[in-house]
């Protein structure tokens, strides 16, 4: 029995008057042993090489992407880069964390545990000011009184009781409306199938159990210890590759090849890449698996990647972060406007050069973008007299195509006919 195996033994026996018992830290090492015989938790399924690619792509991409706070009053938009919760959001969490390490960290603990927990911080004025990430397996959520409030469990001191207001919480898929289940826990199976499959190629190679060739004797060696050890010691393993053999008293030498269950083996392995990417909706080729991809279909890969993977996140966070920091008055249509975040995720859908020429060339066609918006998106300074939006209509300014319009519309008028001249009077015969 194993040295976790006897922890979770002796754990399911302990009284409730044990200090163990009360041990968070312990709790996971009880049903966290899948069928495979592996344990999977959310620290050790990160030992899995695909389920760490799926964490760290989806919550670094969504850590690194910018999220901005937006400002609209009527049909106008900005970007509140002077709001403080903006700051925090965009350039920094805490004095220890920047924006981008405090968002992937609490990506990675929706994505493990099913939620995430961070405690608010706010200034005399109520406005944000910080956030800090706490880890899921010390927060419980509950109702008190009609209200919902955190349990946060303090190592050495005892647990401590937030209020709704001081903790962001973001859940992933649940149906109970509070807790989102932990993806970890859901794939327990599947994940503990790859961890097992990895323990056992790794065993498998480095102890040498399948031997790659057979020495046969005609008859009986006399000291076959002595000559395992000297084969071993001069052929076996990867530095001895490819040496000369030599075979004495009739011995005949025949290698041994993958047998076919080994290459099922390899198959299997295979296969639990596109497992792990069905776990956590992912396309297969964002795992490294390009067994199915070429170049003629990377586009809509990616463009499958926003669609089914992160837009659900960007629509969960930002309505989560609407509802959380932003106070009554940021949220309602004040005088100031309506607030809200927003992520952009421009960088992800942007084309190739070509692509974006085009695109750059039909919104200025249209009247859609100036100059100066084709060069910002470039990240290229602006221009003098860039700021002009033109349409097709000769290319002239949008603020001169109405008048232009009018008099190209209006009838012909038509020319005033001259009098026609006076009849010439008969002279008189005097």
């Amino acid at each position: 029995m194993g040295i976790v195996s006897r922890m979770q033994k002796g754990i399911k026996n302990l009284s409730l008057t044990d200090p163990r018992a009360w041990d968070r830290s312990l709790w996971n090492l009880i049903g966290a042993q899948a069928l495979s015989g592996e344990n999977v938790t959310e620290q050790t399924a990160l030992t899995y090489s695909a389920v760490w690619n799926a964490i760290s792509l989806i919550a670094g991409t969504i850590g690194a992407l910018p999220l901005h706070l937006m400002q609209s009053k009527g049909d106008k938009k900005r970007i509140a880069d002077d709001h403080k919760a903006f700051r925090v959001m965009h350039d920094q969490w805490n004095p220890y964390m920047t924006a981008m390490a405090g968002r992937e960290t609490f990506m990675a603990h929706v994505l493990t545990w099913g939620n995430g927990y961070a405690e608010i911080v706010r200034d005399v004025y109520g406005d944000l000011r910080e956030l800090w990430p706490i880890t899921p397996d010390r927060v419980i959520p509950e109702m008190q009184d009609g209200a919902l409030v955190y349990r946060v469990h303090m190592p050495a001191a005892p647990d401590l009781i937030l209020p709704r207001e001081k903790i962001l919480h973001v859940p992933g898929l649940g149906f109970d409306g509070f807790i989102g289940y932990s993806v970890v826990g859901m794939a327990r199976k599947s994940i503990g199938l790859g961890m097992a499959m990895e323990t056992f190629g790794s065993l498998y190679f480095g102890n040498g159990t399948h031997p790659s060739a057979i020495v046969t004797h005609p008859g009986q060696v006399k000291d076959s210890k002595a000559f395992r050890q000297a084969v071993t010691e001069v052929y076996a393993g990867l530095g001895n590759s490819h040496q000369l053999m030599l075979l004495e008293d009739g011995m005949t030498f025949t290698k041994v090849g993958i047998p076919p269950e080994d290459s099922q083996f390899l198959e299997s392995r295979q296969f639990q890449i596109p497992e792990i990417a069905r776990w956590f909706n992912l396309p297969p080729h964002k795992l490294k698996d390009l067994t199915k991809s070429s170049f003629s279909n990377i586009e809509s890969e990616q463009r499958s990647y926003y669609a089914d993977t992160l837009l659900p996140w960007f629509i969960r966070l930002e309505q989560n972060y609407n509802a959380q920091l932003l106070s009554k008055s940021d949220k309602e249509l004040s005088g100031y406007g309506r607030l809200y975040f927003k992520h952009n995720a421009d960088g992800i859908l942007r084309p190739d050069t070509a692509g974006r020429s085009e695109f750059y060339s039909k919104m200025f066609n249209i009247g859609v973008f100036s100059l100066n918006e084709i060069r910002s998106l470039e990240d290229m300074d602006p221009i003098t007299n860039g700021d002009e939006h033109f349409i097709p209509l000769n290319m002239v300014p949008l603020s001169m195509a109405k008048e232009q319009f009018k008099k190209k519309m209006e009838p012909p008028q038509k020319p005033t006919p001259e009098p026609e001249p006076e009849p010439a009077k008969e002279a008189k015969n005097e």
